[in-house]
């Protein structure tokens, strides 16, 4: 077991890398820039941003160090309490809807109707963020070389390594993206509220699924969650970027002789 301190001395190395990333910024962009460009909303966002790198990175430690053992095997436990015959038939079947051959079939339907309604913007982004998905979770697995606990139900474990689980990382972003995709196309907030839910009982449902099959530990699934939360939101903000870009190329700035 690792001490208090070295844990509180690893949670401040973590929130350094925070701290290096806005002096990054200063620097590049001078403060009055900086702060020029910072509206509310993208400081949030930026915050957030950190926010989420420095858990992911205090995640990936705490199991790494085996100090996450506990937690995992009370929620294995807990969640196998729920088990029942009925039960397990819905939870492979939720599951199915986060595996590669639901989420590669589905993306190509979606990007080939987007291209056929001639929403080429929309179709790069879904293919940009499930390709990303599938090579960060490839990666993340092969870095961690986390083994797979023993499944339940006389179920084959998969081959693949256990950390993060590919399945929370690619549902999260096939359905955030999706609802994000069709959410801006639609003017009515209930509605937009309504599919924001949807997109996230889904993904919540087939993370749990993966503890309730005993494939994953809960660890896995957050991380997964985790992973993908850092991905989309890349995604978004180079994306904005880009279009910003875009008009004001598109509408020069104004001069007076």
């Amino acid at each position: 077991m690792v001490s208090v301190g070295t844990k509180l001395k690893r949670i401040g190395h973590f929130a350094l890398v925070g701290s290096a990333v806005c002096a990054t910024l200063w620097r590049m962009l001078g403060p009055k820039r900086l702060l020029e460009k910072l509206s509310l909303s993208l400081l949030l966002g930026l915050i957030a941003a950190i926010s989420v790198l420095v858990f992911f990175g205090w995640l990936t430690d705490e199991v790494l160090e085996g100090d996450t053992r506990a937690f995992d095997e009370a929620a294995r436990a807990t969640v196998h309490q729920l088990a029942s015959p009925t039960l397990t038939t819905i939870m492979r079947g939720i599951s199915f809807f986060g595996g590669t051959m639901f989420l590669f079939c589905a993306t190509t339907v979606i990007v080939l109707c987007f291209i056929f309604r001639k929403w080429k913007r929309e179709a790069v982004l879904l293919s940009i963020t499930m390709i990303g998905a599938s090579l960060l979770n490839i990666t993340l697995k092969l870095a961690f070389k986390r083994v797979r606990p023993e499944p339940f139900f006389n179920l084959a474990a998969p081959k693949s390594f256990s950390f993060p689980s590919g399945h929370s990382l690619a549902s999260f972003c096939f359905f955030g993206a999706l609802a994000a995709i069709v959410n801006a196309r639609i003017k009515s907030r209930g509605l937009r509220i309504a599919i924001w839910i949807t997109a996230a009982v889904i993904i919540f449902l087939i993370g749990l699924s993966r503890i309730y099959l005993g494939v994953h530990y809960a660890t896995d699934v957050i991380a997964g969650f985790t992973a993908a939360l850092i991905w989309t939101g890349a995604v978004k903000f180079v994306e904005e970027q880009l279009v910003t870009r875009r008009k004001r190329k598109a509408d020069p700035p104004i001069t007076t002789d």
